[in-house]
């Protein structure tokens, strides 16, 4: 359940972000990295596990988007939830 619950946060972030006009690459990247990360963390064939990485990008892009993309950030802080709810 906490799979699907991320792979849904994960989608409405990046939908949100594609609506956005004013993203810098920079932080797309971020959220890019961060997909990719949560992606690879689900995936039960990969055995890479890098939990204060994924922390660490999630915490500094929540932080940059809660004054500008609110409703990213609220996206953020959602996963972020589900991922300490699982121990990670």
């Amino acid at each position: 359940m906490p799979e699907q619950q991320l792979k849904t946060l994960l989608r409405q972030l990046n939908e949100t972000l594609d609506n956005t006009e004013h993203l810098d690459p920079a932080t797309r990247e971020m959220v890019i990295e961060l997909d990719k990360d949560i992606d690879r963390l689900l995936d039960k064939e990969d055995d890479w596990w890098d939990y204060d990485g994924i922390k660490e990008r999630a915490t500094a892009l929540e932080a940059k988007f809660r004054s500008e993309h609110p409703v990213a950030s609220r996206f953020i802080r959602e996963a972020m939830d589900i991922l300490a709810k699982v121990g990670i």
